[in-house]
């Protein structure tokens, strides 16, 4: 069975009541429950951290037992060196999603360093975006 590891960085643990205007009301429970369901024959997992060190952790530990990554690593999408590599280091396929337009918000944003370490990346499509992300991720390794 395929396995793919569902990686949220800082903040994306108060999805469904940060921001709803932006962010939308799912919680990270909820968006997975969903792709499960969307996806029933792909095992998930879902890994959550503030820490920049316990998501690269997480990362390089992931080609032992996955065979790909979503990943909305939050803030540090525009400032993680570190994760950026961490997901070159690896042999795995990622695709980076975003649940806002990036490039419509403030300047700092429209930098995508874990973006561009991705395969592919989904901008803006809300939480619909994660089965987006899934299904080119699913492509890339079939």
């Amino acid at each position: 069975m395929t396995k793919i590891l569902l990686i949220h960085g800082p903040n994306l643990n108060l999805l469904g009541e940060r921001e709803p205007a932006s962010y939308g009301m799912k919680t990270s429970q909820t968006i997975l429950e969903d792709l499960k369901k969307e996806f029933p024959n792909i095992e998930l997992d879902y890994v959550q951290s503030n820490s920049e060190s316990d998501l690269v952790d997480a990362i390089q530990a992931s080609s032992a037992t996955f065979h790909g990554i979503l990943i909305n690593a939050g803030a540090f999408s525009h400032t993680s060196i570190a994760i950026a590599d961490a997901l070159r280091s690896i042999k795995l396929p990622a695709i980076s999603v975003h649940l806002t337009n990036i490039y419509q918000r403030e300047g700092f944003r429209h930098s995508d360093i874990i973006g561009e370490a991705c395969q592919g990346a989904i901008v803006g499509l809300g939480t619909d975006g994660y089965a987006l992300a899934l299904e080119c991720l699913l492509e890339k390794l079939y």
